[in-house]
C-alpha cells in the first residue's frame, strides 16, 4: 500500500515537472511573439535604410570637400565641409577643380564629371549617360537619358539630387553643390590660416628644432575647425562633473548611512525613514534628476555634478549601510572597552573595517559616472557631451563625432587606470 502511494506521488511529481518543462518554453515563445508584434519588427525592417548607415560610417572616417556655385551670382567657392573657416583661396584650389571665368569643370572619381557652362550644369555619369540641369527662378529644367530613373537620382521642379558612392551632386534654384570625399580628417592639426598647413612630419620637426615649437602648438591648440582647446576644457568639465558628484555624494552619505544600519540605530522608525529616503532618491533616474535640476538651477556643468551627486546619494546609502551592518562587532567591543564614546568607536572601530569596501565602491562609481557625465552634459550644456550632441545634430561633420567618441573612450580608459592605481595605493594590491 505504501509503495503504491509513493508510486502515485512520484508520477504526480514527474507530471508536474513535465508541465513546467513545457510551460517555460511556451511562455518564452509567447513573449517573443508579443515582442514581434508590439515592437513592429516587420515595420522596422521595411523602414530600415542600410545605405544611410553606410554613408554615416563613411563620413566618420573621411571628410568631404564642397564645390559650390551661386546660381544667381555665378560665383564659385570651395571649402572643407562647407564651412567658411575651411574655404580655399582661388589660387589654392584643389587640382581636380578648374575654373575659367564663369565656367568650371570638376573631375570626379571613376570617370564622373560635372561641368558648369553658363547657366547649365552638365553631369556625365559612365554607364548611364549625361544629365543636364538648368536652374532658374522658375525652377529646374532637367534633361535625362531615356529609360527608367535610377534610385540614386531624385528629380523635382526645385531640386535635383544624385547620390552615388563616387558622385554626389545637388542642384537647387539658388545654388549647385558638388561633394567629393577623401579619406582622413582634413585640417585636423592646422586650419586654413596656419602657416604650417600641408607640411609633412619631417618639415614640422625641422621647424620645432628651429625654435617654432610655441607657434606650432599655438596653431594646433587654436585650430578653428577642430577646436582642440575647447575640446580639452570640455573633457576637463566632464571629469570634474563626475568627480564632484561622486566624491560629494560619498561625503554626504557616509554619516547618513549609520542611521540606516540596524546595528547602529535602535529605533526602527528612524532606520526605515532613512532607508526609504535613499530608495526614493535612488528610484528616480539620473536623467530625470538632470531635467529637474536644469529647470531649477539653469544649465551648466555644476547642475550636472548635482545630478550625479543626488543620484549617488541614494545608491551609496544602500551600499554603505549594508557595509556597516557587516562590520565585525568584536573590534567595536574592543574600542568600547577602552571607554571610547560612540563617535570614537565609529571612527576607530568601524571606519577602518569598511574603508576598503567603501573606497572600492566609490572608485567604481567614479569610473561609471565619467561615462554618465557625457550624457548628462548633453542635457545641461556642459562638457564633451554638449560638443558631441552638437556635432551629431548638424549631421554633416561625422568625423568630429568620431573624434569626440574616441576622446570619451580614452577618458574612460584613463579613469579606469587611475582608479585602479589609486585603489592599489589606498587599499593595497590583491595577493594571489
Amino acid at each position: 500500500m505504501m509503495s503504491e502511494t509513493y508510486h502515485l506521488k512520484a508520477q504526480a511529481f514527474i507530471r508536474g515537472k513535465q508541465k513546467v518543462a513545457l510551460a517555460i518554453p511556451a511562455i518564452i515563445f509567447a513573449y517573443f511573439v508579443y515582442v514581434f508584434f508590439a515592437f513592429d519588427i516587420l515595420g522596422l525592417v521595411e523602414r530600415a535604410r542600410p545605405e544611410n548607415g553606410a554613408l554615416i560610417m563613411k563620413d566618420m572616417v573621411s571628410y568631404k570637400t564642397h564645390f559650390q556655385r551661386d546660381n544667381r551670382r555665378d560665383e564659385y567657392s570651395t571649402s572643407i565641409e562647407g564651412e567658411a573657416k575651411g574655404e580655399y583661396q582661388q589660387a589654392d584650389e584643389p587640382n581636380w577643380i578648374s575654373i575659367d571665368g564663369d565656367n568650371a569643370f570638376v573631375d570626379m572619381p571613376n570617370g564622373h564629371t560635372v561641368q558648369f557652362e553658363s547657366d547649365k550644369v552638365i553631369i556625365t555619369i559612365p554607364d548611364y549617360g549625361v544629365v543636364t540641369a538648368l536652374p532658374s527662378n522658375r525652377g529646374i529644367e532637367t534633361t535625362l537619358p531615356a529609360g527608367d530613373l535610377p534610385e540614386w537620382i531624385k528629380v523635382s521642379n526645385t531640386r535635383v539630387a544624385i547620390n552615388k558612392p563616387d558622385l554626389r551632386v545637388q542642384v537647387a534654384k539658388g545654388k549647385t553643390t558638388v561633394y567629393r570625399y577623401f579619406n582622413g580628417w582634413e585640417l585636423f592639426f592646422f586650419d586654413m590660416e596656419s602657416a604650417y598647413r600641408g607640411l609633412n612630419f619631417g618639415e614640422l620637426t625641422k621647424r620645432v628644432f628651429s625654435g617654432e615649437l610655441g607657434a606650432i602648438a599655438h596653431d594646433f591648440w587654436f585650430n578653428r575647425m577642430w577646436r582642440h582647446g575647447d575640446v580639452f576644457w570640455a573633457i576637463c568639465e566632464t571629469v570634474l562633473m563626475a568627480f564632484l558628484g561622486t566624491i560629494g555624494a560619498a561625503v554626504i552619505t557616509l554619516p547618513l548611512a549609520f542611521f540606516a544600519a540596524k546595528n547602529f540605530v535602535r529605533y526602527g522608525i528612524i532606520r526605515q525613514l532613512t532607508r526609504r529616503t535613499f530608495d526614493l532618491i535612488r528610484g528616480i533616474d539620473s536623467l530625470i534628476w538632470t531635467v529637474i535640476l536644469a529647470r531649477a538651477f539653469g544649465l551648466g556643468p555644476m547642475t550636472g555634478a548635482l545630478s550625479i551627486l543626488i543620484t549617488d546619494v541614494g545608491t551609496f546609502g544602500k551600499l554603505f549601510s549594508e557595509a556597516l551592518e557587516n562590520a565585525d562587532e568584536k573590534q567595536i567591543e574592543g574600542i568600547r572597552s577602552t571607554g571610547a564614546n560612540p563617535l570614537l568607536r565609529s571612527r576607530f572601530g568601524v571606519i577602518p573595517q569598511i574603508l576598503p569596501v567603501l573606497l572600492s565602491q566609490v572608485l567604481y562609481f567614479l569610473e561609471s559616472n565619467t561615462r554618465s557625465a557625457t550624457i548628462i552634459g548633453a542635457i545641461v550644456g556642459g562638457g564633451i557631451g554638449l560638443l558631441l550632441t552638437q556635432a551629431m545634430i548638424t549631421q554633416k561633420d561625422w568625423e568630429e563625432v568620431t573624434y569626440y567618441i574616441i576622446l570619451v573612450l580614452l577618458m574612460v580608459f584613463a579613469m579606469d587606470s587611475f582608479s585602479s592605481w589609486l585603489r592599489g595605493k589606498l587599499i593595497g594590491k590583491r595577493t594571489k
